[in-house]
């Protein structure tokens, strides 16, 4: 079923063409990633299908009555509202009813009303909806549902903007950057979540795992034309190479044939007939193809970098806490040269707080840190570079040095660094309130590389940054021969970049784990399923719960159990028939054993209930 159809639609601002003639559509169940450089017309591309933008030319088509969930850069929430509040103000039927009907069972539990709701969320099939909520708010660590939204950091505000885009169940989801404030667990989870059939997705994002793992087809915007990939991110990026090198041969093919037609352009005279007029027009056309350029620059940067000594960075018994809180206690390690380190942990471990003690930004309450004579600490934090708005790209180098040393003893201006650092000359001289966010991010990351650091801390630096910049930037890493410690969501700029992890563990105490963050998830998962072998007991028979009183929505899961159950027993008999046919292959076997362990599971876990609630009736 088709659920949005995009016909030839264009868009330009001022001089600056963003897309031309674009086409496409989305069918149910489709899961589309869009990907551009930074300021190539996403966001506008976004805001015209949201109708908050109109384009030049073309039309836009949704389906009759479809819902659009959409998730902003940026969302504005009453903040006198609580969380729970928040995601129940809804158009969502079934959300209102399930709110409706909890205000009711807390102030009035026996009124007739009751009994009219009960009958209306069993009609819907919505008692499932509350349990989803509490779900989603729990993953996305948003626990204390009556807290007000106003006093809510940014990160949770944003987090609870995607647990309402995801909560209200719409019929295609448009997200843009859905991964941003989320740490790596609950990255992972959405990234199950959004995998699921049901779900229709079209969204922005440079996490190029969710790329990998979520998305079937990916749609690139590159100089105003579209192009679709049907597949995955690794197969986008064998397919898109082979496009640039056919590109590439007939760019060469039509400057041969531009210097050609340039020459007998210079020998003819202005007053030309009907034939010589349209071999001028496809001198135009020529030129055209002549001058265009295939923008796959390299991050080429030379900075000097200062001479590592022996000692490099200690930490002896180093301790801190915040009230009850403890982020360190009593760690020790002394880095060696060209380490490469990611730090990880949940949200509120401590990251963030392990970097300012090692920089000396933060006092801890105990221990000692020693740093080496030679060691020029550079730190990209979160909070990025200050920038005044009146201020030039230009002059914010120019501030640091008009010339920068570079490798070999050699010094370029500043005008010549920021062309290596992908700023052509047409940007010099904007001001920085013109610049994207990830443009700003890129400059912060320049200035801090200009001071020759030999001990690189990156906090978050790819949020914000589109695929390609983090492409060239991870190539510049790679090669970085001082010590480098990295916080970041983006797992596959870790997995790039780190041979071992500082996990911090929530209550003062660091794991150090060799391998990268790949390594470290198949290291967790294997040490949590020997965990819960050795430690889940055994199923003990329902304790008696008479004295509890049954609610209507109680009664109700009850009702659909004494009905699902035998129909799950009659699949398991099935199943079990079907294995025992011995012209089944090792494929058809092992697909049949899958389907028959998590119906057995889900068999289990619905009689279990079964049993409390026919113990509840009792």
């Amino acid at each position: 079923m088709n659920y949005l159809s995009v016909e030839k639609i264009s868009k330009n601002y001022a001089d600056k063409l963003l897309f031309h003639e674009i086409s496409f559509g989305i069918d149910q169940g489709q899961k589309i990633a869009l990907v551009a450089k930074n300021g190539s017309g996403k966001t506008s591309l976004l805001n015209c299908l949201l109708g908050n933008d109109i384009p030049d030319a073309g039309s836009i088509v949704f389906r009759n009555d479809l819902r659009i969930g959409y998730l902003a850069q940026e969302e504005n929430f009453d903040p006198n509202l609580s969380v729970i509040d928040t995601v129940f103000d809804s158009e969502n039927k079934a959300l209102s009813l399930i709110k409706e009907y909890e205000q009711e069972l807390e102030s009035n539990p026996s009124s007739d009303r009751l009994n009219d709701l009960y009958e209306q969320i069993s009609d819907a099939d919505a008692w499932g909806t509350e349990n989803k909520v509490r779900e989603i708010l729990s993953k996305l660590q948003l626990s204390n549902f009556n807290q007000l939204v106003g006093k809510l950091s940014g990160g949770q505000k944003r987090r609870l903007a995607l647990a309402k885009v995801l909560i209200e169940e719409p019929d295609i989801l448009i997200l843009d950057e859905p991964t941003n404030h989320l740490d790596l667990g609950m990255i992972e989870w959405l990234e199950g979540y959004l995998a699921l059939p049901s779900i229709t997705l079209f969204m922005v994002t440079h996490d190029r795992y969710f790329l990998e793992r979520v998305c079937d087809e990916i749609y690139e915007l590159d100089q105003g034309n579209l192009y679709r990939y049907k597949g995955n991110y690794s197969y986008y990026l064998d397919k898109r190479e082979e496009r640039y090198a056919n590109q590439q041969v007939v760019i060469d093919k039509a400057k041969n044939l531009f210097k050609k037609e340039l020459e007998w352009m210079r020998r003819q005279p202005k007053a030309r007939g009907t034939k010589a007029k349209a071999r001028v027009d496809q001198f135009y056309e020529t030129k055209k193809v002549a001058h265009q350029n295939i923008d796959e620059k390299k991050l080429d940067i030379q900075v000097k970098m200062e001479r590592l000594g022996t000692k490099i960075l200690e930490l002896h018994k180093l301790s801190k806490s915040f009230g009850e809180k403890k982020i360190l206690d009593q760690f020790s390690y002394i880095f060696k040269r060209k380490e490469r380190i990611g730090l990880v942990g949940a949200n509120g471990s401590g990251k963030s707080t392990f970097l300012n003690l090692i920089t000396q930004n933060l006092k801890p309450d105990a221990g000692k840190i020693v740093t080496g004579e030679t060691i020029v600490f550079g730190y990209y934090h979160q909070k990025g570079l200050q920038l005044k708005e009146d201020k030039r790209v230009i002059e914010v180098i120019r501030d640091i040095a008009d010339y920068i040393p570079i490798a070999g003893g050699k010094k370029i201006t500043a005008s010549q660094m920021l062309e290596k650092f992908l700023f052509p000359s047409n940007k010099h001289y904007l001001y920085a309130s013109q610049l994207s966010g990830g443009e700003r991010k890129r400059l912060y990351l320049l200035t801090i590389l200009m001071k020759n650091p030999n001990f690189l801390i990156l906090d978050e630096p790819t949020n914000d940054l589109d695929i390609f910049t983090l492409q060239v930037l991870e190539d510049y890493l790679v090669n970085y021969e001082g010590c480098l410690l990295v916080v970041s969501h983006d797992r596959y700029f870790m997995d790039k970049l780190v041979d071992h992890l500082f996990v911090l563990n929530g209550d003062g105490t660091v794991s150090d784990v060799i391998g990268n963050y790949a390594d470290y998830r198949v290291f967790k998962k294997q040490q949590s399923a020997e965990q819960k072998e050795k430690s889940d007991p055994p199923k003990k028979a329902p304790t008696n719960t008479s004295s509890k009183k049954i609610s209507y929505k109680d009664k109700y899961e009850f009702e659909q159990l004494d009905k699902e159950i035998p129909e799950l027993e009659d699949k398991k008999s099935k199943l079990s028939e079907q294995l025992n046919d011995a012209s089944l292959d090792y494929e058809e076997i092992e697909k049949i054993s899958a389907a028959l362990t998590k119906l057995v599971e889900d068999l289990d876990t619905k009689t279990m209930r079964w049993m409390e609630l026919a113990d509840l009736m009792s």
